[in-house]
């Protein structure tokens, strides 16, 4: 009876939830921290998928930005210098560490230590 409310809820469930919850598993199953659980200041490795990669042209120091998204909170992982960093884009998954920094806005890894995952 429990699978069947189970996989009644799962239907009523909005594709974003159900895509977040994925999104969490993954990350908890290969040792990773939730960004929303993680500490601030705290050296912490986080895992998730990419969703959006910009270039911030400062005008003295560029910076690559993408934001990676694990299911619960997005973080910013920021590589100072950079303007391109091959494979990384919109959709990849990817396993980063670094210290986090948590502003009003949002948290941030500033040049994260990183790996691309394959997907299965």
């Amino acid at each position: 009876m429990s699978k069947v409310l189970d996989r009644l809820r799962d239907l009523l469930r909005a594709e974003d939830d159900i895509v977040a919850d994925e999104l969490r598993s993954e990350a908890t199953a290969r040792g990773c921290t939730a960004v929303a659980e993680a500490v601030d200041r705290q050296v912490v490795t986080v895992a998730g998928t990419i969703r959006s990669v910009t270039l911030r042209p400062e005008q003295s120091v560029p910076a690559l930005v993408a934001e990676l998204y694990d299911g619960t909170t997005p973080v910013n992982l920021v590589w100072l210098g950079r303007r391109e960093i091959r494979g990384i884009r919109p959709g990849v998954y990817l396993r980063a560490s670094g210290r986090l920094c948590r502003s009003t806005r949002s948290a941030t890894i500033y040049n994260p230590s990183y790996d691309i995952v394959p997907t299965a």
